[in-house]
């Protein structure tokens, strides 16, 4: 049968630890001569992850062995957060409101360029309650978009919302053109991930107990 990507997670059991990298493409150049340095930051940021499970008996092992064979190596999409990061720590975690991007936004520059969405490190967002003091602390979480479209952001810097409910939060990774009143999640959210590999591999001890490991990156589009 054709499966429906991104899939979800097993439930059957927890993570027993994740490892998330944000890797940045930023290039740098140190001098022979002097050791001076040069950084060229380019647009490239992405989400990585190691993902261990817990050990388990054959039937929770099962389940998680078909999720890493059905996404079938690269081809698969599926769904993860961190699983740490699941409330946010500021008053969002009680009043959520609406929260919607706001805008088209504007590459600027001497040549300014019109975006289909919002580019860059920093979104525009309103829906929100008005006047909340720090309705997102830094390092809380959101997403854009759901299902196929769900990307996962950190927020670096604490919001305040005005009294029109408006706020630009800070982001990392860029937002990829997020289009006009796409809708921003602020608990439980996930991005879109693929496997590492297209070889996934597990182990059985003589005890009858199985190890799963898992390595994903994010998919950028």
């Amino acid at each position: 049968m054709a499966y429906t990507y991104p899939l979800t997670l097993p439930t059957v059991t927890g993570l027993a630890r994740i490892t998330l990298r944000a890797v940045s493409a930023v290039g740098l150049s140190t001098s022979p001569f002097t050791f001076k340095q040069q950084a060229v930051t380019f647009s490239g940021q992405r989400w990585e992850a190691d993902i261990s499970l817990p050990p388990m008996k054959r039937a929770a092992a099962e389940e998680w062995i078909a999720f890493l064979l059905r996404l079938n190596g690269h081809e698969g999409r599926f769904l993860l957060g961190d699983p740490s990061g699941v409330t946010p720590r500021g008053s969002a975690a009680t009043t959520a409101g609406t929260p919607l991007s706001n805008g088209t936004g504007v590459q600027t520059g001497s040549n300014p360029t019109t975006y289909a969405g919002q580019v860059g490190s920093a979104v525009a967002v309103d829906g929100m309650p008005a006047s909340a003091t720090g309705y997102l602390k830094q390092g809380d979480y959101i997403q854009f978009g759901a299902a196929g479209s769900a990307t996962l952001h950190k927020v670096l810097t604490d919001v305040d919302t005005n009294a029109s409910g408006q706020a630009t939060i800070d982001i990392w990774p860029y937002a990829r053109g997020i289009q006009d009143n796409t809708a921003i999640t602020v608990a439980s959210c996930v991005g879109q991930f693929r496997l590492n590999s297209n070889q996934q591999n597990w182990d059985v001890s003589q005890a009858q107990t199985f190890g799963v490991n898992f390595t994903a990156v994010e998919v950028v589009q």
